[in-house]
């Protein structure tokens, strides 16, 4: 028993983690996508270098396709295994006496998240794929901007991405808080915290927002 417990604390320590990690990506994203707003230049030359340089590209990007990977597996596997140890006590559950509704749904917002991941791939990272490693094309650092915008153009993509970006903001105002939790950290500090991530959860996604919104009807 106490080894089933121990590797129950273990994945949620791990998904924690990953869990932070991602959080540090998506601020780190979020900072570089909000230059477009200000400066076409900016965020040119910040994509560039970003596309360009070896240890991005090299080191950073394929650990964070793991660390992405990783998460949503580690979340499937602890969905599944909490939903095996209700047993038949399952369908009369009561979760909401006793959780919020995020937390009940995380499983659904991860999968909304997921699908966001996929369409947002297949917008950006495949074509600078196909455009640096297939057609070797020359390099131009300023290309970055026009191809973002034109994204936007659209309403039902540009719809696409607000809606991802509300079920973002659920899932990491349950998700960030407890990621704390989950690795120990309940100290003085802690309340502070707790109101830290409820911010981040709301400006971040809503700052993601308005940058789609921002393109999509300055075109």
């Amino acid at each position: 028993m106490s080894g089933m417990i121990t590797s129950s604390i273990a994945r949620k320590v791990a998904m924690a983690l990953s869990g932070l990690f991602l959080v540090l990506f998506l601020t780190q994203h979020f900072f570089i996508n909000i230059t477009s707003v200000f400066s076409a230049d900016a965020f040119n030359a910040i994509s560039h270098y970003m596309g360009t340089n070896a240890v991005v590209q090299f080191v950073a990007q394929p650990i964070l396709i793991f660390g992405v990977v990783f998460h949503f597996i580690m979340g499937f596997v602890l969905e599944i295994r909490n939903r095996n140890a209700r047993g038949i006590s399952y369908f009369s559950y009561n979760g909401s006496a006793n959780s919020s509704w995020m937390s009940r749904n995380m499983i659904w917002s991860g999968i909304v998240i997921l699908a966001f991941l996929g369409l947002h791939f297949y917008d950006f990272w495949i074509p600078e794929i196909v455009h640096k490693y297939v057609e070797s094309h020359p390099d131009d650092s300023t290309r970055y901007f026009g191809e973002m915008v034109a994204k936007f153009e659209s309403p039902v993509r540009t719809g696409l991405y607000v809606i991802s970006f509300v079920f973002l903001a659920l899932h990491l105002l349950h998700g960030f808080s407890s990621s704390f939790q989950s690795i120990g950290f309940n100290n003085k500090y802690s309340k502070g915290l707790k109101g830290f991530t409820v911010a981040f959860a709301i400006l971040i996604p809503l700052g993601f927002v308005f940058i789609a919104l921002f393109h999509h009807f300055n075109q």
